[in-house]
């Protein structure tokens, strides 16, 4: 095997190949990325076992076929630190030893056997369900800060896809919840696909994400009983997907809350984030009391010490203290489109929705703390 690639070709691949494999794993070759160099390309394969990246680079200069394996993480750092577009030659010396020659480096890398690289088969039906790359990658953000951290649950951990109809139109709704919060998304598909609803891992959200934010091809999706394969011009991810039943999430979603505050977003934020300043975790709640005009904002650090802001808002109901984690609203007011944020509450200890007037197919819960 030998041939020659611009650095930043591949670096570009290598950077999401490395976000795949398992830095600490007890099968070493899980670890390494396959480099396999055949019909005028060069194919590069990661994998957990869980999650498998595909790539296929046609700017490369071939002198001879063939395929090994590698450490993905050492050859990231390597094509990292030598400067940009330069052209690094491969050669495959011996079964395990794999040369790099570029500009004034030169280095041997060690490699597995190729035959100890995991095979996979792929069964998706023909129905593949296209999405506009923006829209996709808007609602896997917004229900992506809500997944929970807790594996004793494990089905929680990712965002629960599934198709929901409204008004004879096909949605794709994507939500998640670690139970202290909700997030709800929707996008418009075309009535006639078939979606399994799946849960979708954290870890496949996240290199999803990192995929659809450098390109702007249109994404092709398949399913099956127990996979997903997402398909980003010659890039593919297959993932297995959550084996569990995910909750009746329509449950928790509050309909009679008839107190309504509106309050500009970024005012929201701000003043969120100056008043937890005083807590050195940033894990004290916020806690705050609403007026018709105004909100003030208060975090009591038993550590630190206070803080205290007060907010234009409009809230035409009895005054009301309220409490929360702060990330959790943070997080949520940041993923809003609209200028201003709805907030309709009920009273201090139900559950709050959050909706987005930009964006009628997303909604958020949160549940109010004790302080």
């Amino acid at each position: 095997m030998e041939f020659s690639i611009k650095r930043d070709v591949l670096l570009k691949s290598l950077t999401l190949a490395q976000g795949i494999v398992e830095k600490k794993n007890t099968l070493p070759i899980l670890s390494n990325v396959l480099l396999n160099i055949k019909k005028g390309k060069l194919f590069i394969t990661a994998t957990d076992l869980d999650l498998v990246f595909y790539d296929e680079i046609s700017e490369v200069k071939i002198t001879t076929e063939g395929a090994t394996t590698t450490s993905a993480t050492i050859l990231y750092d390597i094509l990292r630190k030598i400067s940009g577009n330069s052209e690094i030659k491969f050669e495959l010396k011996s079964e395990n030893k794999l040369n790099l020659i570029t500009d004034n480096s030169d280095f041997n890398l060690l490699c597995l056997p190729i035959d100890n690289f995991p095979n996979f088969t792929d069964d998706f039906e023909d129905n593949e369900i296209e999405f506009n790359k923006s829209k996709l990658l808007r609602l896997l953000n917004k229900t992506k800060i809500s997944i929970s951290n807790d594996d004793t649950r494990h089905y929680l951990n990712g965002i629960y896809l599934h198709t929901t109809e409204s008004q004879d139109r096909t949605y794709l709704t994507g939500v998640a919840t670690d139970s202290h919060r909700l997030s709800s998304s929707s996008i418009e598909i075309d009535s006639g696909k078939i979606f399994h609803s799946l849960i979708l891992p954290k870890k496949t959200v996240f290199q999803i994400c990192n995929l659809l934010t450098d390109t702007n091809e249109k994404v092709l999706v398949k399913t099956s009983d127990n996979k997903i394969q997402f398909m980003i011009g010659k890039t593919t991810l297959v993932s297995k997907v959550i084996d569990g039943k995910f909750p009746d999430y329509r449950k928790v979603v509050p309909v009679g809350n008839d107190k309504v505050l509106t309050v500009i977003s970024s005012d929201f934020i701000q003043a969120i984030e100056r008043v937890i300043t005083v807590s050195i975790d940033r894990k004290e709640g916020v806690k705050l009391v609403l007026g018709k005009d105004n909100i003030k904002f208060s975090v009591n650090s038993t550590n630190t010490g206070e803080g205290n802001e007060i907010v234009k808002s409009n809230f035409p109901a009895e005054e009301m203290t309220v409490s929360f984690n702060s990330k959790y609203l943070v997080d949520i007011a940041s993923e809003v489109e609209d200028k201003n944020l709805k907030i309709s509450l009920k009273d201090p200890v139900s559950p709050v929705l959050v909706e987005d007037m930009s964006d009628k197919n997303s909604y958020y819960v949160v549940m109010p703390m004790k302080i």
